[in-house]
């Protein structure tokens, strides 16, 4: 999904549609139960705790080999692991409970869980299109880091993986590991490991001294995927489809869960 710039900040939009989904909903349940006397604050609250817990879960138990090397890993949510699908009728199937079991504040909590659910789909399809539909893998010249240049496009013809790194960021680093052993798993897979305006040598010392052996890193010292692409954080990787459209962008580190997820995303037939 795509990204608001506040400066050196940088605020992915699909954490500003769940926190608008989220409080438009307190909004509508608590102005109608005001109206109708009602305390539905704390079964609001309720249900978007264990809508995000169940989203969690189901997501760690589907990718669980992705957690098995560091389980720990399973409680830091900043890889962006939640199954929506299973948030979504988590909170479906308590609302309808609770609205069973609370007759009096029924009115008011199914008006309140519609108003987010509406808020997020509408959401949710808006930002798809206007992130991905229109975005190509950029037609640049990169070089090598062995020497010479080459053009992106040129290693194209499968779905495609476009790391944007730089050896000073630290999410970067932390994520490189993951990303090394996903392009020795994945062959089918295009990597590409477009460094952000590094030179040759500082790439180079970085990858021996943490003994990193990776295919196609390549420099991109004008910062030109990251401009084309509206890319500017880091990390951020970018998913291409076989015919070089954007399908997907992931803001931030990548778990080899959450990795996971989006190759077999990238891999569904029809994916546009």
């Amino acid at each position: 999904m795509g990204t608001i710039n506040l400066g050196p900040f940088v605020i992915s939009l699909w954490l500003v549609l769940l926190t608008v989904a989220m409080f438009s909903s307190l909004a509508v349940g608590r102005w109608t139960a005001r109206s109708w006397k009602v305390d539905i604050d704390p079964i609001l609250w309720t249900l978007l705790v264990a809508a995000v817990l169940g989203a969690r879960i189901v997501f760690v138990a589907k990718y669980f080999d992705g957690y098995k090397i560091a389980p720990w890993s399973i409680v830091d949510i900043r890889d962006g692991g939640f199954s929506k699908t299973a948030g979504i009728v988590l909170l479906i199937a308590l609302g309808m409970w609770f609205a069973w079991r609370r007759k009096e504040a029924r009115k008011s909590l199914l008006l309140a869980v519609s108003t987010g659910i509406v808020i997020w789909y509408l959401g949710m399809a808006a930002m798809t299109g206007r992130d991905t539909g229109q975005v190509r893998l950029p037609q640049v010249e990169l070089a090598r880091l062995d020497g010479g240049t080459v053009q992106l496009g040129a290693l194209a013809g499968k779905p495609m993986v476009v790391n944007l790194w730089a050896s000073w960021c630290p999410p970067c680093r932390h994520e490189m590991p993951v990303l090394r052993e996903a392009q020795a798993q994945y062959r089918d897979i295009v990597f590409i490991f477009a460094n952000q305006g590094e030179a040759a040598d500082a790439v180079r010392q970085y990858l021996k001294t943490e003994q990193l052996s990776l295919d196609n890193v390549l420099l991109d010292f004008k910062l030109q995927v990251g401009r084309q692409t509206a890319s500017m954080a880091l990390p951020t990787t970018l998913f291409f489809n076989e015919q070089g459209i954007l399908v997907e962008r992931r803001i931030g580190v990548l778990s080899a869960a959450t990795l996971a997820q989006r190759i077999e995303s990238l891999r569904m037939p029809g994916r546009p």
